[in-house]
């Protein structure tokens, strides 16, 4: 039988310490439950007695019934000049009324007496009383040794011996915390090694668990060691969000545990949606995912060169380490200008158009596509533009509309007042043209509005599509303010998401036909599947 693995995750609290990361009450609470789903064992949901809204958190959750999933309140050992009946800290945890209860302690000598301002005893003597204190009074009760790691390089007797006080004082469950993040999977074995050896000489039952940053990114590679030498609870967040560099990212920790390690643990059974919950975190961050990141990444299964796409046709574990169905990701094959007949070919079927590998059209659309790239056209964010293209070469493209031309004024009519912007528009539809204008946000605004403006009354769909991202890239620098600019576009609706490119060395000639193209697939698709 498999050993089982110990989920931590604390997303909701160490991981909201990440710059920019931000999360309300709410959307903590549906993390929560997403996790719970999931099959997370443990979610540290916040401090109490650090901010209100932890406070609020832990009242709502009060009335969520979770399936799976242990709600964990976090805080510190008692101030060295309050009992623990009179410490304002433990009694926020208490109120809290979570099943499990973290708290964290110095082991490294150098914060008793520079942050804490006590003697080594004094540290030992409050990490005893202050878990003696909580023991009987919560379900569960976990001790997270902070600084453990460079408190053992320094004075390795006392750190052990503040794990010493976390046994006596009742914790079930011990966690070394590589808090600076800068232990080398090389320090890990020997560490965890002693640590276990000192806890068998106390006839200690606790459970050993691993808490790493990711400040020489290795908080992943620090993890999974420990895990095979024998640690049983992990700690981490979703995507690896946490203060300064991250803490150990348990999107690519939970699959290697369970694909390359055959181990068990509570996320096993729906790990298939480990990629929507990735990216669910990523949203309610109001944050960009990041498409690099191993397993749940966009670019984790995607395919560039044309002899990768060739060989992953024929066996996808050529060039995949695993399945990407099996964290719910998917392949993809990029277009570029290093793409060959089988890219060509494959993206075909994927979108249903009759392409055979001797049809001629095939060298053209290459041809094409060598040609706009060296121009500065990019598809590997812009599929939608692609997928335009190839309807255009093999004759399917159907023209809903056509434009006759566009004007764009900005005018700064005051210098402590912003700009106003109008864009006028001139376009046909069925043989009757409309002549429109519309004020925006700036130019590319307003093109967008007066498009809009224009063409909703035939095709009132557009009204539910959306531009969710906008990039510009310059391409050469030798002109200056004259280099050419690349433009790509993110737009969606309620049911997908797709992108389009524009090149000019006119941003908004870019802009407009990044648009056009977007609302032309948008259309394309809404047509044709009726």
């Amino acid at each position: 039988m498999a050993r089982t693995i110990e989920i931590y995750d604390t997303t909701l609290r160490d991981g909201t310490q990440s710059e920019n990361f931000n999360l309300s009450v709410d959307d903590k609470i549906r993390i929560t439950r997403e996790l719970d789903n999931l099959g997370f064992d443990y979610i540290e949901g916040g401090w109490p007695g650090s901010n209100p809204i932890s406070v609020d958190f832990f009242n709502k959750m009060k009335e969520v019934q979770l399936h799976r999933t242990k709600l964990a309140a976090f805080g510190s050992t008692r101030h060295f000049h309050n009992t623990p009946e009179k410490d304002g800290n433990l009694q926020a945890l208490l109120e809290a009324e979570t099943p499990v209860v973290t708290i964290f302690g110095k082991s490294w000598d150098i914060h008793v007496h520079d942050a804490l301002k006590i003697g080594l005893d004094d540290n030992l003597l409050i990490i005893e009383d202050t878990l003696a204190y909580l023991k009987p009074k919560v379900d569960e009760l976990i001790y997270d040794a902070e600084h453990f790691f460079d408190g053992f390089k320094k004075n390795k007797d006392y750190a052990l011996e503040t794990l010493g006080s976390a046994v006596r004082g009742g914790a079930q469950t011990i966690v070394l915390c590589d808090t600076n993040g800068g232990t080398l999977p090389a320090e890990m074995q020997p560490i965890i090694s002693e640590v276990q050896q000192y806890l068998d000489s106390l006839d200690s039952k606790v459970k050993l668990g691993i808490h790493s940053h990711n400040d020489s990114e290795t908080a992943v590679a620090n993890a999974l060691l420990a895990v095979s030498l024998g640690v049983d609870h992990v700690q981490g967040t979703i995507n690896g969000y946490g203060e300064r560099c991250g803490n150990a990212n348990l999107t690519s920790i939970i699959p290697a545990l369970v694909f390359k390690m055959e181990l068990d643990c509570g996320v096993k059974e729906n790990i298939g949606n480990l990629y929507n919950t990735s990216c669910l975190v990523d949203e309610l961050a109001n944050l960009g995912h990041n498409r690099f990141q191993p397993y749940v990444g966009e670019a984790a299964f995607a395919h560039k060169g044309g002899i990768h796409v060739s060989a992953v046709a024929r066996n996808p574990q050529t060039y995949e380490h695993i399945e990407p169905e099996k964290v719910g990701n998917i392949r993809r094959v990029l277009i570029s200008d290093q793409a060959g007949r089988s890219n060509i070919l494959h993206k075909a079927k994927l979108w249903g158009l009759d392409l055979d590998a001797n049809d001629p059209v095939l060298a053209s659309i290459i041809k094409e596509l060598k040609q706009l790239e060296n121009l500065g056209y990019q598809y590997e964010g812009a599929e939608a533009s692609f997928e335009l293209l190839m309807h255009k070469y093999l004759g399917m493209q159907r023209k809903y509309f056509e434009f006759n031309g566009f004007r764009v004024m900005s005018n700064k009519y005051r210098m402590d007042k912003p700009p106003l912007t109008e864009a006028t528009i001139r376009l046909s539809v069925g043989g009757d043209e409309v002549h429109t204008a519309a004020m925006g946000d700036g130019p590319v605004n307003a093109l967008d509005r007066a498009i809009r403006k224009a063409l909703n009354p035939f095709y009132p769909c557009l009204e539910e599509m959306e531009l969710s991202d906008y990039k510009v890239r310059v391409l050469t620098g030798e002109k200056g303010t004259e280099a050419k600019v690349r433009v790509l576009i993110q737009s969606k609706d309620a049911k997908s998401s797709w992108g389009t490119v524009g090149v000019s060395v006119n941003i908004i000639e870019a802009s407009w036909q990044a648009m056009v193209d977007s609302i032309n697939y948008k259309l394309m698709k809404e047509y044709n599947n009726r």
